[in-house]
């Protein structure tokens, strides 16, 4: 009875990551640890880019908007997670539920779309380097920002309205580590199969059509810096599409699986699995990958550094 009053007033219990570990205390050491550099690559990441006047072109006004959608992307569930494990009270509001659905939803389709258009960007950079200051003005820039972000608002808006109108009976035990959108319809005593396949559509058109246009935009980019001349600008363009191609790699592929394969085919375990990749891990290594693999960040980097220790000097 006790177990059930509590189900009624938290609406919803995560099952979590953890739950059947032997050792979780280490686990959310680690997951402790990705945070604290997820946050603190991001956020260098942003403040280098927004405090350096030669990284205030559209590639790098890109890359800004990409690290702060991975530093609210894991702000979203791992606090949770943390919260969860150290309180040892795993329930959750039907509004928190929603909340961290349309959260993750909006980012993730904004991800998509800045990815796509980031892709777009070094095209016209590399492609079409006479074009590109006339096309790629700082408002067209940060119209692209602005869409990436509205895009993704409104469609997990839609979405997450539509999802969470479903009905719950039986089961409250969500099998997640946050309120994910497919583990939710499986706790719905209606009919969600219509709903499903229109997530199945929604993975193509975000999913699959902006991995396309990535593959192509970078294939041409390929084949355009074959021709090159100059060795050092082949380095510097290959050293900056590589970057890009890992991290679409790493973001694109795990969010296929998910969202494009039927959702009992996967099981519980593979489908967190795979969320922990694109959640949690993804937010961490992207700003490592691009700014160990980026001249430009890094130099803006030591110069940072160089002027701090100049001041603590001075100060002495």
């Amino acid at each position: 009875m006790e177990q059930v009053n509590k189900s009624t007033v938290t609406d919803f219990i995560l099952l979590g990551l953890f739950s059947d570990s032997r050792h979780p205390g280490f686990f959310v050491a680690i997951i402790l640890l990705i945070l604290m550099v997820a946050i603190t690559g991001n956020s260098v990441l942003i403040l280098l880019i927004w405090g350096d006047t030669h990284l205030h072109t559209p590639m790098y006004l890109l890359l800004s908007q990409l690290s702060l959608m991975d530093l609210t992307l894991i702000s979203t569930t791992v606090p949770k997670i943390v919260a969860d494990f150290f309180s040892g009270h795993r329930g959750i509001s039907r509004i928190g539920c929603g909340v961290q659905i349309f959260l993750y939803l909006m980012l993730g389709v904004a991800e998509c779309v800045l990815l796509t258009l980031m892709a777009f960007d070094r095209y016209l950079a590399i492609c079409s380097p006479l074009r590109y200051p006339v096309f790629m003005t700082p408002r067209v820039c940060v119209q692209m920002a602005a869409s990436s972000w509205a895009g993704g608002v409104l469609i997990s808006l839609m979405h997450t309205i539509y999802a969470m109108h479903f009905s719950t009976c039986g089961s409250r035990y969500i099998h997640h580590f946050y309120c994910e959108v497919m583990a939710l319809l499986k706790l719905s005593c209606e009919d969600t199969s219509t709903y499903e396949k229109v997530i199945l559509v929604s993975g193509i058109v975000f999913l699959l059509i902006p991995f396309g246009l990535i593959l192509t935009s970078y294939t041409l980019i390929f084949l355009t810096v074959l021709q090159m001349n100059s060795s050092e600008g082949n380095k510097k363009a290959l050293a900056t599409c590589s970057s890009h191609l890992g991290v679409v790699s790493l973001y694109f592929g795990p969010a296929m699986i998910i969202y494009m394969t039927p959702g009992s085919s996967l099981p519980p375990e593979v489908d967190q699995h795979l969320f922990v990749f694109d959640a949690i891990i993804t937010p961490m290594l992207n700003p490592l990958i691009y700014s160990l693999r980026n001249k430009e960040v890094v130099g803006s980097l030591r110069k940072m550094l160089r002027e701090k220790l100049t001041v603590k000097q001075e100060r002495k």
